[in-house]
């Protein structure tokens, strides 16, 4: 199976005044988008943050083809190495769903870069019911591919074993939801595709939710606002130090 790299990078210079802890502000900033999307669907926040001054690595990976080890060991870790460079730099990283669990494996290897600051946006961290309902439907499995059959909620599934987050983590996630079906199967308040408590993960710093939904968080102005914050402080409050 050939695995294909898509690598859009925007260079700019660091903003003065931004080095705080566990990230730096000439860090790269990798973002990493969801199960079958591509990475056209995190333009938005790439040009937002690529404003500030951060140089913008956007990642087009091909989410259906292969488990999310997989992706992540022979697709992601390569892509996220060619933005590194030939610095030491840790790398900070803006995900939308399947895209946190991307990040969660690859802070498991041993090869992977030092992970500075990470905001993840309605990232399924304890699976997600509707690939319990689904997971064995042929429309879905074949739409979602290996990595989409691997985000249920048993405590089997690859999120359930990755335990608590090892780097410096933001999360947000959505409440406004445009499918009732779905939403019927998911319990307490949800973006249409993850609960918010699916979302949360032991070891996080922050967390936030927002009125958005799954498909389109990563477009919302909040959002994006929330996201720059976090990166450059560790914090999604202003008034926190």
């Amino acid at each position: 199976m050939q695995l294909a790299i898509g690598l859009s990078c925007a260079a700019v210079g660091a903003p003065a005044g931004a080095a705080p802890s566990k990230s730096t502000a000439d860090a790269p900033v990798v973002l990493l988008h969801g199960l079958a999307r591509s990475a056209r669907s995190m333009q938005p926040m790439a040009d937002a943050l690529a404003a500030t001054g951060r140089r913008i690595c956007n990642i087009d990976y091909p989410s259906t083809t292969a488990t999310v080890t997989a992706l992540a060991r022979k697709v992601v870790l390569p892509a996220v190495r060619q933005c590194q460079g030939d610095t030491d730099t840790s790398i900070d990283f803006v995900t939308h769903s399947m895209g946190g669990i991307l990040v969660r494996v690859l802070a498991t290897m041993d090869q992977a870069p030092t992970i500075g600051r990470v905001v993840m946006l309605s990232p399924p961290n304890q699976g997600s019911e509707l690939v319990d309902r689904m997971g064995n439907w042929p429309p879905f499995r074949w739409w979602n591919g290996p990595a989409g059959l691997t985000l249920g909620t048993d405590p089997d599934s690859l999120p359930a074993q990755l335990g608590p987050a090892r780097f410096n983590l933001g999360i947000i996630t959505g409440t406004r939801s445009y499918n009732p079906l779905f939403s019927s199967w998911i319990p307490g308040p949800d973006d249409g595709k993850v609960s918010v408590a699916s979302a949360r993960l032991d070891g996080m710093q922050a967390f936030r939710t927002v009125d958005a939904s799954h498909t389109f968080i990563m477009r919302n102005a909040e959002v994006i606002e929330l996201t720059r914050r976090f990166l450059q402080t560790g914090h999604f409050d202003a008034t926190e130090p």
